[in-house]
């Protein structure tokens, strides 16, 4: 069994494991397997893998209406039989960790917050509990516990990348800029020595420049996250918003063009692309960006959100 889940042989390992509980319903064992199982069969089939350290899935909000009701169907069956589990021996700090995922996947922060709270405490080594605890609270807007959680996950797993990023994030939640900005700046540093990429921290280092009104600085980090990360439309973006900053209008454009090809229907890049060709003069351009910004202003405000729920 274990073979087959090692594999990524989910469909078949679900099949045993159930197959063992028809025989052995009091097996706590297999059912906290087979809760394991289906939640890796959520993050197969209806999650964007995130392979940076640290990380193990990242949640994906346009997987569509019917995958996206299938997904939270199997993650509160993969709840059911963790509980069901837990009638008959005592969770082990792997298991409340599962748990806690299943309800970040379900958006019931509280309750992740919660177990994955439980689980450092039966283990304080496991490295991706405390980063998930980091996450769970940096989205409640708990930057103090964030930090602490994701410092537990640096002592573990020194010059994490991504880790280190999600530190500078919580720092600038509690508007401490420098220390923000020395976060991004290791982030970025680290990723010299480890397999771990990410335009993350590039975009928000050049973000909070920006925000400080230094595009000087933003400029050289935006350009390095350009040339490793091309096909990231929000780096062109940010690159071609700090161009436009520095009133280097034809650079602006260009990256611009690319963010937009990219991403076609952000409506807010098309705005600015509008208005980098409103600058350069060029009104006929700039009236068809701003009619498209329009358009996708509208579309968007039409279509429900992906969490709206029948009242």
């Amino acid at each position: 069994m274990e073979s087959l889940v090692q594999r990524g042989l989910f469909s078949q390992a679900e099949k045993r494991t159930r197959q063992i509980l028809d025989t052995r319903p009091e097996s706590a064992e297999a059912h906290y397997l087979l809760g394991f199982i289906l939640f890796s069969e959520i993050r197969q089939e209806y999650l964007g893998e995130e392979k940076s350290q640290g990380a193990s899935f990242r949640y994906n909000d346009d997987v569509g209406k019917n995958l996206g009701a299938l997904r939270d169907e199997k993650a509160r069956e993969s709840l059911a039989e963790l509980s069901a589990g837990a009638r008959y021996h005592s969770p082990s700090a792997f298991n409340l960790k599962i748990v806690a995922l299943d309800y970040l996947l379900l958006k019931d922060n509280p309750a992740a917050e919660k177990w994955l709270s439980a689980s450092v405490k039966l283990n304080s080594n496991d490295a991706q509990a405390w980063f998930y605890l980091g996450r769970t609270e940096y989205s409640e807007t708990k930057y103090l516990p964030a930090i602490e959680a994701f410092e537990h996950c640096l002592k573990l797993e020194p010059k994490n990348v991504v880790a280190e990023y999600n530190v500078g994030l919580s720092y600038e939640g509690l508007g401490q800029k420098d220390e923000a900005l020395q976060a991004y700046q290791n982030s970025i540093e680290w990723q010299t020595a480890t397999a771990t990429k990410s335009a993350d921290p590039y975009v928000a280092l050049g973000r909070l420049y920006l925000s400080q009104n230094q595009p000087g600085k933003a400029v050289p980090y935006l350009v390095r996250a350009a040339a490793a990360f091309p096909q990231i439309s929000l780096v062109h973006e940010e690159l071609g918003k700090a161009y436009s900053s520095m009133r280097r209008f034809p650079e602006a454009q260009l990256e611009l063009e690319k963010a937009a090809q990219l991403s076609p229907d952000r409506a807010s890049l098309r705005c600015v692309l509008g208005e980098v060709y409103q600058r350069e003069k060029m009104s006929a351009k700039a009236q068809a960006e701003f009619a498209r910004c329009s358009a996708l202003q509208t579309a968007r405000q039409a279509t429900p959100s992906p969490d709206a729920r029948p009242q």
